[in-house]
Parts: C-alpha cells; sequence; structure tokens
C-alpha cells in the first residue's frame, strides 16, 4: 500500500524480472481495478511489471464501495490529475526512471494523459480499445446508440430511472433516448441516493451493461461485474468521471500540441473492429492525427483485452519492445 495523500493508499503489486524493463498496467473504468489477469501481456521473463489500484477501487483504500463512505468526500480527491499524480508517485516509489505504460479503455484515456504531462518518463506505449472521454462517445454509449445493438441489455440498463424520464421498450418511434435527458446525469442521482437499495440495483445495473456488451462472442459469466463490491465501486466511479467529463477538456487528448509532445515515444494502438464500448472511430482519429504510432484493427474482436486476436496483438507489442529495449 502505497500513501498518495488526501488520506487515500493506493495498492500495488510488482512481478516479474526485478532487474526487466519496467512497465506499468493502467486498468480501466475508471473504477475497474486491476486483476491478476493484468500480468499476462507481459514475458515475465523481460519486464518488472507494475499493477496498481487506482483511488477508491479495488484494493486501494478507502472505497467508494464502503456503505459508510463519505462518497461526496472520496470523490471530491478523485480527477484525472490526482491519478496522473499518483502514477508519478508510485514510479518514484518504485525508483523507476522511465516505463512502458500499458493502457486500455479508460486505461487508455489516463495512459494518454499521463504521458502527455510526463513524456520524459515513458519509455513506450501500448495502447487499446480508445477512449478519448468525448461527449460523442459518452452520448454513443450511454445515452442510446449502443442500445440499438444490445436491445435487451439496454432495457435492463434502463430499469433503474424513473420510468417518465426513460423511453419505453416497445416504444414505435424506435427511441433510446428522451429528448433532453442525459441517462449518466440520472444515473448520478440514483448512485448518490441516501438509500443504500437504490445505489446497489443502480450500481448492478450500470456495470452489467458494460460486462455485457465489452466482447464480440459474449460470455456466459462477465467477469467481476454483477458482484455488489466491485459494480458500486466501478459505477460510481465511472460516473463521476463521465459526468465531469474526465476534467478534461472535449478533445484535448487530441489536440496537436499535445499529440506532438508524445509524438516520438514508440507506441502500439490495438483497436476491436467491433468494440461498442468504445467504438473504433476514436482510435481511428489518434491513428490519423499520430501516425508515427503503429495501428492495429482487430477484426474479430469487440472491447475486451482478453479476445483472442486483441491479445496476441497487445503480447506481440510487449514482446516487441522487449527485444528492442531488452
Amino acid at each position: 500500500m502505497l500513501p498518495v495523500g488526501d488520506g487515500q493508499e493506493i495498492f500495488y503489486e510488482v512481478a516479474g524480472n526485478p532487474d526487466g524493463i519496467p512497465a506499468v498496467f493502467v486498468h480501466g473504468g475508471p473504477g475497474g481495478g486491476t486483476s491478476r489477469q493484468s500480468f499476462c501481456f507481459f514475458d515475465p521473463r523481460a519486464y518488472r511489471i507494475i499493477r496498481f489500484d487506482q483511488r477508491g477501487c479495488g484494493r486501494s483504500t478507502p472505497s467508494v464501495a464502503d456503505p459508510a463512505a463519505d462518497v461526496d468526500e472520496l470523490l471530491e480527491v478523485n480527477t484525472t490529475a490526482h491519478l496522473i499524480a499518483d502514477m508519478e508517485r508510485l514510479r518514484t516509489h518504485l525508483n523507476i526512471d522511465r516505463w512502458l505504460v500499458f493502457g486500455g479503455s479508460w486505461g487508455s484515456t489516463l495512459s494518454l494523459a499521463y504521458a502527455q504531462a510526463h513524456p520524459d518518463k515513458v519509455l513506450a506505449l501500448v495502447l487499446r480499445g480508445i477512449f478519448l472521454l468525448r461527449k460523442t462517445e459518452l452520448d454513443f454509449y450511454y445515452n442510446g446508440g449502443a442500445g440499438h445493438i444490445f436491445p435487451e441489455y439496454w432495457d435492463e440498463f434502463l430499469g433503474a430511472v424513473d420510468e417518465h424520464l426513460r423511453p419505453a421498450a416497445d416504444d414505435i418511434h424506435g427511441r433510446t433516448r428522451i429528448d433532453g435527458v442525459d441517462l449518466i446525469e440520472q444515473y448520478h442521482r440514483l448512485l448518490h441516493s441516501s438509500d443504500w437499495d437504490t445505489v446497489t440495483d443502480a450500481a448492478r445495473r450500470w456495470s452489467m451493461w458494460e460486462g455485457l456488451t465489452s466482447h464480440l462472442d459474449i460470455p456466459h459469466t462477465p467477469g467481476d461485474h454483477g458482484q455488489q463490491a466491485f459494480d458500486v465501486a466501478f459505477a460510481r466511479i465511472e460516473n463521476h468521471y463521465f459526468v465531469n467529463h474526465a476534467f478534461i477538456g472535449d478533445g484535448q487528448l487530441l489536440e496537436p500540441g499535445n499529440i506532438d509532445k508524445i509524438r516520438d515515444i514508440p507506441a502500439v494502438i490495438v483497436q476491436g473492429r467491433y468494440d461498442v464500448v468504445c467504438p473504433m472511430k476514436s482510435a481511428w482519429q489518434l491513428h490519423r492525427a499520430w501516425p508515427e504510432a503503429e495501428f492495429h484493427v482487430s477484426d474479430r474482436s469487440g472491447h475486451a483485452a482478453d479476445e483472442a486476436q486483441t491479445a496476441a496483438r497487445l503480447v506481440a507489442a510487449t514482446d516487441n519492445f522487449a527485444r528492442r529495449f531488452g
């Protein structure tokens, strides 16, 4: 556990070769926490592998999933700038000069933001399921677009919202959203309710929406999604960031001046063609703005990192960097 200020301690774990290439795994969500799977993308003979749980989730403390927690107080000190500072504190604590930064989904957002803030500390970037946290991306996934692809799961997602604020499942006009209603805002109210049953029901629906739509081939079990402690931390933190647009400007990560800061960092981008959570358009726009980075499309993958084609490309990327920097 590493104290990072504001009463927060982040969990971290180091594995692999103590003298290997330092590599940090940046998990998604935000609020998703890490699992042992984080290590599987790196050859442990070549890499010193670091994984950590971002503030408020996983094994980091205090957790926003604690029913007794002052969630507003905890989230006030949970921003992109705080997470970037935590990564720097961890890097310094581990006496690392530069490290390979590996992130997918929200992890790609934070990895890009970190690299643009500290380009001299990044040896290389491996990015998957690109998420630039723009309003268009949030609207597509949380305000109806993805509901056209997963209507049965969309109905479940809508179930937490007051009936007069959600489109009916049998709406003859095919609406997936009521004009003027932002479902992210509606969920924000539910996730901050004083009634714990309301919080846990909303958290489960929010979490399962992502868990069930992340794979091209829908798995029998959606991983940690559906487990109460995970769901509450995941939903509360993710929603907090989305309501606040990740505390960055819309399109900020694509601005030419910010891309120029990372242009010379060796990088690999891997994107699932059928990613519904983080649709490919964002990855394509990042590729156009940053053609120096290798760009690979997995034509048989959705959003998840463990889908065969995406996983193979990610492992190939870290193996290639191991040969380059080892």
